[in-house]
């Protein structure tokens, strides 16, 4: 369909709701007149009271193609973004293989990719010990950041890096205002030793609070002393709050994201031998993710990301129950808006909020906000639909991620996405994938 109105009395505008027909040709949005407002000859789509919106954009997610496709891969993954109403993701430069830290890896992800994207994403590139000379390059391949991580990544290809390390690339990523993006844990021997390996609350105790805020604190000391855009992926340590809180209050070039399973459960409801939980940082008590909720409810993270990172039942350890040999991460790309919204709800989370930190909010951080994250005549029509009245089970028939294991099996969620357009195109119709392929590829625009 090249051309259509949407309607509804619901059009989130402005970061308000208000009633409106919104004009979609050629991909874009065209035109948005308040009210109802038909025009012979060009298709009508009347949504009445669902809320339409501009199309979520997670910028956190493991595609793991090439080389781990079996754990995920392009194709499962837009399907599932698009049917969460995902209609951008950028992905990270692990657990693909080869790891995305030189140009010839990323030109390998991109090739990848062809024929199989059902949403638009971009790339991040990566940081190890050894890759400083291939650190411009990647920038000016169209990176939308750099990735690096402070403790073992879980892949033996993706070596995680040191102060000095990161030093030695601070003067790359100034002038070209690329953010840094870092994952938060330094770890030491300050931890019990491991008794029950089916124990969630050793495990737990075994990537304590202060791995989080140590690596935090050189995060922040290497934000200050080179100037440079700082990225907290993933806080889950609430004691991070307060020092992060503080920095902001200096310097806009800090941001920190979190995500819904941190939001969601909680360290006490979950069961020993289940390493379908395990992800890293770990899920921690309710005081300390109600935390998390303040810190969001005060506008405290720049905007809320999945961090979909899947894999293979046997590599999850499903069977073994053990949480220290199984893989950490959490498969939920599907379902971050109703996680989020059933919650929020609970929380006082205004749906205006969430709506601006899955949208507006990331498209800022990623520099995209001049074509994407906003409902506004000339930029890409990217928009979800969605019904906040409907309550939805995850279940495994409705999964489209490779595989179906998720900590949110069988959970009781409310909002539903029902339509999804990417780039002008309806990709999803009443919940189910109507056109493939429509997706682009995203590439960071460089300014000299």
């Amino acid at each position: 369909m090249e051309e259509c109105l949407i309607y509804s009395k619901r059009c989130f505008l402005d970061d308000v709701f208000k009633e409106a027909t919104i004009h979609v040709k050629h991909g874009k949005i065209h035109r948005i007149n308040a009210g109802y407002h038909q025009v012979e000859n060009i298709p009508f789509l009347d949504y009445q009271n669902l809320i339409v919106m501009p199309g979520i954009i997670d910028a956190h997610v493991h595609i793991n193609e090439p080389g781990r496709e079996d754990w995920e891969g392009f194709d499962t993954a837009t399907k599932a973004a698009a049917i969460g109403g995902v209609t951008t993701l950028i992905e990270m430069p692990l657990n693909a293989s080869p790891v995305t830290t030189n140009i010839k890896s990323f030109k390998l992800k991109q090739d990848a990719s062809k024929g199989k994207l059902h949403v638009n994403c971009g790339f991040y590139g990566g940081v190890i010990p050894t890759n400083k000379n291939d650190i411009e390059d990647l920038i000016k391949a169209g990176v939308f950041g750099i990735k690096g991580f402070l403790s073992h990544s879980g892949i033996d290809e993706f070596p995680n890096v040191s102060e000095l390390d990161l030093e030695a690339i601070a003067s790359i990523l100034k002038p070209y205002d690329i953010p840094l993006l870092l994952h938060c844990e330094l770890t030491d021997d300050d931890v019990p030793e491991v008794t029950n390996p089916k124990s969630y609350q050793e495990y737990l105790e075994s990537r304590p609070q202060h791995w989080e805020t140590n690596a935090i604190d050189l995060a922040l000391e290497l934000q200050k002393a080179f100037d440079i855009k700082v990225h907290i992926v993933h806080l889950s340590a609430s004691e991070g709050i307060e020092r992060i809180k503080l920095r902001k209050k200096e310097t806009n070039r800090l941001t920190v994201e979190t995500c819904p399973h941190y939001l969601y459960f909680n360290a006490e409801t979950i069961p020993d031998e289940s390493p379908i939980f395990k992800c890293a940082p770990p899920i921690r008590e309710k005081a300390n993710n109600d935390q998390l909720w303040d810190f969001l409810l005060d506008d405290g993270f720049n905007f809320l990301a999945s961090d979909h990172s899947p894999a293979p039942p046997e590599r999850k350890q499903l069977e073994s129950g053990d949480f220290f040999k199984a893989w950490g991460g959490i498969s939920g790309l599907q379902f971050t808006l109703p996680i989020l919204f059933s919650e929020g709800k609970k929380r006082g989370l205004p749906t205006e909020k969430l709506i601006s930190l899955l949208t507006k909010q990331p498209a800022e951080f990623l520099g995209i906000n001049d074509k994407k994250g906003a409902l506004i005549a000339g930029f890409d029509a990217d928009i979800t639909v969605w019904d906040d009245t409907l309550e939805i089970p995850i279940l495994e028939g409705t999964i489209q991620h490779k595989h179906k294991a998720t900590p949110y099996m069988n959970e009781k969620l409310t909002g539903k996405v029902m339509h999804t357009f990417v780039n002008g195109v309806q990709v999803v119709e009443d919940s189910n994938l109507k056109t493939l392929q429509q997706g682009q590829l995203l590439l960071k625009k460089i300014y000299d």
